[in-house]
């Protein structure tokens, strides 16, 4: 089977002492849900931005792309919002 694309919000807090902290994925049903998500997130409170991410997987042979790191070559940036880091890839 080919390679499944799925949606994800992920929100960026920094926290008291001013590390940067990643809050929890949340998958959405297509690319314009998760921009709509990372948008809603972004606004949260203690959030400092947010973003929209597409990964590809094979439910098959259980290999996904992860969301959080972000090293991998599939994980195409569908949109940002607020401070997120530039080099997401040290995440």
């Amino acid at each position: 089977m080919a390679a499944l694309t799925y949606f994800v919000a992920l929100a960026f807090l920094q926290s008291d002492a001013g590390d940067l902290l990643i809050g929890e994925p949340v998958e959405c049903r297509n690319p314009a849900a998760a921009v709509r998500r990372a948008e809603v997130l972004s606004r949260q409170p203690h959030v400092i931005g947010a973003i929209a991410l597409a990964c590809n997987g094979d439910p098959n042979i259980g290999e996904y792309s992860d969301a959080i790191v972000l090293r991998k070559s599939d994980a195409i940036v569908l949109r940002k919002y607020g401070n997120v880091p530039n080099d997401l890839s040290s995440l």
